[in-house]
């Protein structure tokens, strides 16, 4: 059996994804600079933080999207 979902309830269960991938991205953010930081020996661990991070700066950018269509156009 599907769950019926109304179109208020969609935009909130983005809405709270877009928190979600925010806060991550901002975690993965810190942590990539505190292990750059640490130098050479964690590099590996920094680069993988980095690509973690990009990956929900892109999710983000597309929750962006579908909650404000056109925002992701504008000039930052």
């Amino acid at each position: 059996m599907t769950d019926v979902v109304d179109s208020d309830e969609l935009l909130r269960r983005i809405q709270r994804a877009r928190a979600c991938a925010h806060e991550e991205l901002l975690g993965w953010r810190a942590r990539s600079a505190d292990l750059a930081r640490a130098g050479t020996e964690r590099a590996d661990d920094a680069r993988d933080a980095r690509t973690r991070g990009l990956a929900y700066e892109a999710v983000l950018r597309v929750l962006d999207e579908i909650v404000t269509p056109g925002r992701s156009a504008e000039p930052q």
